[in-house]
C-alpha cells in the first residue's frame, strides 16, 4: 500500500514509504533532498544516542553520522560526507539524491536500557523529461509501411513506458500494418534510462486528417504527451469533380471559370476540358469562358489528361432576359380617354414584374380607363430574374382645357376685406385672370388642380369675373360682390333699432299705469281688426284705413305682445 508523507524542513521533499517483510522500503526523488525516518518516525526518548550507517555494495557497513544530545558528528569519509545530516527527530537527510543512494540505511538508537534498530531500503526514482518525436517522416505513401517517427523519453528511473496514439486512440502492434519497436538505454554515468519507441505505419487516404502523438508513462505520473502531428499522404487520383465558379447566377456577358479537381495527393497539374464537345488540354486546373451567351447553355466536362474514364460533368445555364413595354418616352392623351399598356417579356426563368409611379410603389399593373389628371406622371416597370434586372419607363401627360369647378366669396378674418376663390382643373397648367385688381395668391398645381385667391375691398356693388385659359381653351365665370360700406350701413341700422327698443322697454317699465291703458286699447283695436279681416274687409287702401293708422295698429300690436 502506497502513502505519501510530507515533512516540513529545509530542502526536504516528500517520500513514499513501503512495508515489506520487516524491511521498510521508501522512494525518494532524484536530485532532491530525501528524508529517511528513524524508527518509523516514532518520537525518540530523552538522553539517547543515535547512529546512522548504510550497507555498502561489497556487503560491509559504512558509518554516516552520530548524534549525542545536542551535538552531531559526521563520520562518513566518502561522498556522503557533504550530503548527509540529521533532524531533531533523528531522521537522516540525504541531499542531491542520485541512483547511487539506492541502498539500505540503518538507524541505531541506544538508550540506558536497550538498543533499537530500524532498517530502510531506499529507492530513488526520476520522472522522464517530456517526450519528443524525432526523425519525423515528411509524407507517407498510401498502402506502404513507412517509419512515421521515433518517440524519445529521456532520463528516467525506472525506465518510462512509451505508447503511440492515432486521433487519441492507442495504436497496437499487429506486426503488419503497425509495428512498434521500443528500446531502452542506460546512461553509464547517471544510471538513468532513456526509452525510444519507433513507429512504422501503413497509411491510407483516411489518414490525411489523422493526428498522431506519443506519450510517456511513469510511476511518478501523470502521463506526458507530445503535441499531435499530421502527415501528408500520397495517393493517386481515382475521381475528379467539376466546379462552375461565377459571381451570383450566371447571365449573358458573364465570365465563367471551370475548375477541375482530382482527389489524389498531390493532385494532377493538368486536365482535359470539353467545351461544346471540343477537347481543350490546359496545364492548370481551371479554364475560363469569357462573355458567355444563352447559346453557351449545355453540358461541360473535365477529365485526367488522356484518361476519359476519370471524368466529371456539370450542366451550365446562361440566364437571359428580354423585356419591354408597349409605351415609351412621353405619351400625351386627353382627359377621359383610354390608354392600354402591354408588358412584353422573354426569359430563361420566372420574371418578377413591379411598377412605380413617380418613384412610389404600385401594387399592380396600372390601368388607364377614362384618364384623369391625377394619372399624369412617370411610370417605371422593373423586370428581375436570377440576378438580371431591366427597367423600362414612359411619362404619361393627361391634357384638357381648363374648367372652373367653383367660384366663391368669403369675408376676410378682419371683416375689412373680401376673398374671392376660383378653383380650376386643366392641363397644361391654366393661367388665371381676374376682372379686378387685388392681392392674389395661388396654390400648388397638383393633379391638374389649382386654386387662385384674390383679396379686395369693394367700395360699391360689383360683378367680378374669373377667366382661366391654356393652349386648349378657356372658361369664364362671374360672381356678384356687394360693397362693404353698404353692408356696414345696414348693420348700423339694425343696431339703432335694437337701441330704440331698449329705450321703449325702459319707458314702459317707468309708467305702469299708461302701459295697462294702452294694452286695453290695443286689445280692443285688435279684436275689431280680426273681425273685419274674417269678413273680407281691408281689400282696398281706402277701406283699410290710412297707412298711418296701419302703422299705429302694428306698433300697438307689438306692444301688446311685449
Amino acid at each position: 500500500m502506497h502513502s505519501t508523507v510530507y515533512y516540513v524542513g529545509a530542502f526536504v521533499l516528500s517520500v513514499t514509504l513501503l512495508q515489506a517483510s520487516g524491511l521498510d522500503t521508501m522512494v525518494g526523488l532524484y536530485g532532491e533532498t530525501i528524508e529517511v525516518a528513524c524508527n518509523k518516525g516514532v518520537a525518540p526518548p530523552a538522553n539517547l544516542f543515535v547512529k546512522w550507517k548504510y550497507d555498502k555494495d561489497d556487503g560491509t557497513s559504512g558509518d554516516l553520522l552520530v548524534k549525542k544530545k545536542d551535538s552531531t558528528s559526521i563520520l562518513a569519509a566518502d561522498d556522503y560526507a557533504n550530503r548527509v545530516n540529521i533532524t531533531d527527530r533523528y531522521s537522516l537527510l540525504i541531499a542531491q539524491a542520485n541512483l547511487g543512494d539506492q541502498k539500505t540505511f540503518t538507524c541505531m538508537v541506544v538508550t540506558e536500557s536497550d538498543v533499537l534498530t530500524s532498517r530502510v531500503n531506499l529507492l530513488v526514482h526520476k520522472k522522464p523529461s517530456p517526450p519528443t518525436i524525432t526523425e519525423k517522416a515528411e509524407d507517407l505513401e498510401n498502402g506502404k509501411l513507412t517509419t512515421l517517427g521515433k518517440c524519445v523519453a529521456k532520463d528516467a528511473n525506472p525506465a518510462a513506458n512509451v505508447s503511440w496514439t492515432r486521433n487519441g486512440q492507442p495504436l497496437a502492434d499487429d506486426g503488419k500494418t503497425v509495428i512498434i519497436t521500443p528500446v531502452t538505454e542506460v546512461d553509464q554515468e547517471t544510471g538513468l534510462s532513456t526509452t525510444t519507441s519507433t513507429l512504422q505505419y501503413t497509411a491510407s487516404r483516411d489518414d490525411m486528417a489523422a493526428k498522431f502523438a506519443c506519450s510517456a508513462q511513469h510511476s511518478l505520473g501523470p502521463d506526458q504527451e507530445t503535441a499531435p502531428m499530421s502527415f501528408s499522404i500520397h495517393y493517386p487520383t481515382e475521381k475528379v469533380s467539376l466546379q462552375v465558379n461565377t459571381q451570383g447566377p450566371l447571365k449573358e456577358g458573364d465570365n465563367v471559370t471551370l475548375k477541375c479537381k482530382g482527389d489524389g495527393n498531390p493532385p494532377p497539374t493538368s486536365y482535359d476540358f470539353y467545351i461544346k464537345g471540343q477537347k481543350v488540354t490546359v496545364d492548370s486546373d481551371t479554364h475560363t469562358l469569357v462573355g458567355v451567351t444563352r447559346d453557351d447553355t449545355g453540358e461541360y466536362k473535365c477529365s485526367l489528361v488522356g484518361n476519359t474514364e476519370v471524368v466529371a460533368s456539370e450542366n451550365i445555364t446562361v440566364n437571359f432576359l428580354d423585356a419591354g413595354l408597349s409605351l415609351s418616352g412621353t405619351v400625351v392623351r386627353k382627359v377621359g380617354e383610354n390608354v392600354t399598356v402591354k408588358v412584353q417579356k422573354s426569359a430563361s426563368g420566372n420574371v418578377k414584374v413591379s411598377w412605380t409611379k413617380d418613384n412610389e410603389k404600385l401594387e399592380k399593373l396600372p390601368k388607364f380607363d377614362k384618364l384623369k389628371y391625377a394619372d399624369s406622371g412617370k411610370y417605371e416597370c422593373e423586370f428581375s430574374m436570377a440576378g438580371l434586372t431591366q427597367r423600362h419607363s414612359f411619362t404619361l401627360v393627361v391634357e384638357g382645357m381648363p374648367v372652373i369647378k367653383s367660384l366663391n366669396k368669403v369675408r376676410g378674418n378682419d371683416g375689412k376685406h373680401k376673398v374671392l376663390i376660383c378653383e380650376v382643373e386643366g392641363s397644361p397648367k391654366p393661367n388665371v385672370l381676374w376682372s379686378i385688381n387685388g392681392t392674389s395668391e395661388e396654390s400648388a398645381y397638383v393633379d391638374g388642380k389649382i386654386t387662385h385667391k384674390i383679396v379686395m375691398v369693394p367700395t360699391a356693388n360689383l360683378t367680378v369675373s374669373c377667366t382661366v385659359f391654356n393652349d386648349l381653351g378657356q372658361d369664364v365665370r362671374a360672381i356678384n360682390v356687394s360693397s362693404l360700406f353698404k353692408e356696414e350701413e345696414k348693420v348700423m341700422e339694425k343696431q339703432d333699432q335694437t337701441d330704440d327698443s331698449g329705450d321703449q322697454a325702459k319707458l314702459i317699465v317707468g309708467i305702469v299705469v299708461g302701459l295697462l291703458l294702452a294694452a286695453l286699447v290695443v286689445g280692443l283695436v285688435y279684436w275689431i281688426y280680426m273681425k273685419k279681416s274674417k269678413q273680407g274687409m281691408w281689400k282696398t287702401g281706402e277701406e283699410a284705413g290710412t297707412s298711418e293708422e296701419s302703422k299705429k295698429l302694428e306698433e300697438n300690436n307689438h306692444k301688446a305682445e311685449a
